[in-house]
């Protein structure tokens, strides 16, 4: 059975669809069963690992209940599978509905959760259904976090929605860390920045991851080319730093188990 991992910030610009289309392709690379989940409107998951975000069934189909979950997954030759979103899918908030509206993203997935070793879910920048539905599917949360201090904006309130997820829907969830991107080792101002973030580590419950993903303009091209970072350019420092950050989640995974 799959193990899922969410990847949330409600700042947008942190790294977060970069951090997530990089774990599915490192995941993807050592021979790992993956299917990436686009839970963003904006589509940039699907669009990152290379596919036409409108061409072919998307999410807004699969949670309408309009078909089955397998007839929405498309394939990558390098990434695994995925599944697409696009903007029909800002109408979350009225297609998903009903008492228990943030299990339907969970249900859907059970019916291919044995296909795959892992799951890994970009949810959109802001607090939402969509967000909330990431959580209750997934096992492991991660947040990718700029080392910048209006990054730090906003996680005390992410906090409060963690903690209304563990204590509803899903008890299970575990934040595996928080992820510093845009990373400087030589400024004042990045230091500060960790220091402050270890602190709202230790109030969420979880600690900092210790790579950290520096700064590099190939991060940023890489989606444009619809190629993980590692494709587009192996010897960069995203890369180099990205290729450890997986190692970690692996080996705290396998301790988690």
């Amino acid at each position: 059975m799959a193990v899922s991992i969410v990847l949330t910030n409600q700042k947008g610009g942190v790294g977060k669809t970069t951090t997530s289309g990089a774990i599915a392709a490192g995941l993807s690379e050592r021979g790992k069963k993956v299917l990436s989940v686009d839970l963003d409107p904006q589509g940039n998951l699907g669009f990152s690992l290379g596919m036409d975000i409108e061409d072919g069934h998307t999410m807004y189909e699969v949670l309408k209940k309009e078909i089955r979950v397998r007839d929405a997954v498309r394939s990558t030759e390098e990434y695994g599978d995925v599944l697409t979103s696009n903007i029909l899918l800002s109408e979350a908030e009225m297609i998903l509905k009903g008492e228990n509206r943030q299990m339907i993203l969970k249900q859907v997935l059970e019916d291919v959760k044995d296909d795959y070793d892992y799951i890994i879910i970009d949810t959109p920048p802001s607090l939402n259904i969509l967000t909330v539905s990431g959580y209750a599917a997934a096992d492991y949360l991660i947040i990718p976090m700029a080392a910048e201090i209006l990054s730090l904006v906003g996680l005390v309130q992410l906090k409060e929605t963690i903690e209304a997820v563990q204590n509803s829907v899903n008890p299970d969830l575990h934040v595996l860390g928080i992820l510093l991107t845009r990373f400087s080792r030589r400024t004042n101002l990045a230091k500060d920045v960790q220091e402050m973030a270890e602190t709202v580590a230790s109030q969420i419950g979880t600690e900092l991851f210790g790579s950290r993903i520096r700064t590099g303009v190939s991060a940023a091209e890489a989606p444009a080319h619809g190629k993980s970072v590692f494709d587009y350019s192996p010897r960069s420092n995203p890369s180099k730093d990205y290729r450890e950050f997986i190692e970690e989640v692996l080996n705290k995974i396998e301790n988690e188990a």
